[in-house]
């Protein structure tokens, strides 16, 4: 069953990772003189700041998953490192100390705490590919993984969250805070069609629903979540490092 309900916040989300000048629509700012340090503001990922909607949760949320940099457990997939910076969307300036998190289904398109719902028989911890960091001064959080499978009816995507303020608990996961964002990251299919072809994605026996025929994706690109992709090797079975930069609001 998907959840196809969207909610409404006023939220920017620009695609890149590396710190350079953030623009607001067509307009560059300038550079703060140098002899003026206290105009200048951290800024992040080259991009053009785009408004768009949150993404829908989805049905496969589960509170309180663990606080950790590696979620892949021992899944088998096609490495997945992503980088996510996370700014202010009315300053550009990075958010530390924010708890991003992350969820998706593992090759075969099953969800930890849901196995079955596939179509697929398979160990059922309640925590594989589940878990977030926090972000660093930078406001860059990067988490390993592996590359998502496909579910029936939905584009190959990641569920994300970002937190402000929450506690970490004894156990290594966190309670609290305050929900800033929800949405979803997406992939490039020429890419996702190469991932498709490895066996672990292979014996996936549902039919795969493309980028361009998904119900939530809406072809805006880095603006709606779609992660710019990098190849860490000669081959797709290497893995690929994702990037994106979410603007949320604070206040």
């Amino acid at each position: 069953m998907t959840d196809t309900s969207i909610r409404r916040r006023t939220v920017l989300i620009a695609g890149g990772a590396t710190a350079a000048t953030l623009t607001v629509g067509a307009t560059a700012p300038e550079a703060p003189s140098a002899a003026d340090p206290a105009s200048a503001v951290p800024v992040a990922a080259a991009a053009v700041c785009t408004l768009t909607k949150e993404m829908t949760e989805g049905p496969y949320y589960l509170d309180g998953q663990l606080v950790r940099a590696d979620v892949s457990e021992d899944k088998t997939g096609v490495p997945l490192k992503l980088t996510l910076t996370v700014v202010d969307d009315d300053t550009c300036a990075p958010l530390g100390n924010a708890l991003v998190e992350i969820w998706h289904c593992d090759a075969l398109g099953e969800y930890s705490g849901f196995v079955g719902g596939n179509g697929h028989d398979e160990p059922d911890n309640g925590t594989f590919l589940r878990g977030g960091v926090l972000t660093g001064s930078d406001g860059v959080a990067r988490i390993s993984s592996v590359y998502p499978g496909w579910y029936r009816g939905r584009c190959i995507h990641i569920h994300v969250k970002v937190h402000t303020d929450v506690t970490l608990t004894s156990d290594g996961s966190f309670e609290g805070g305050q929900e800033l964002h929800t949405g979803q990251l997406f992939f490039d299919e020429a890419i996702t069609e190469d991932v498709a072809e490895v066996a672990a994605y292979a014996a996936n026996t549902v039919p795969r629903t493309t980028l361009a025929q998904d119900s939530i994706y809406d072809d805006g690109g880095a603006a709606s979540g779609l992660l710019t992709l990098t190849a860490l090797g000669g081959s797709a079975a290497s893995g690929y490092a994702g990037t994106l930069t979410l603007g949320v609001e604070t206040g």
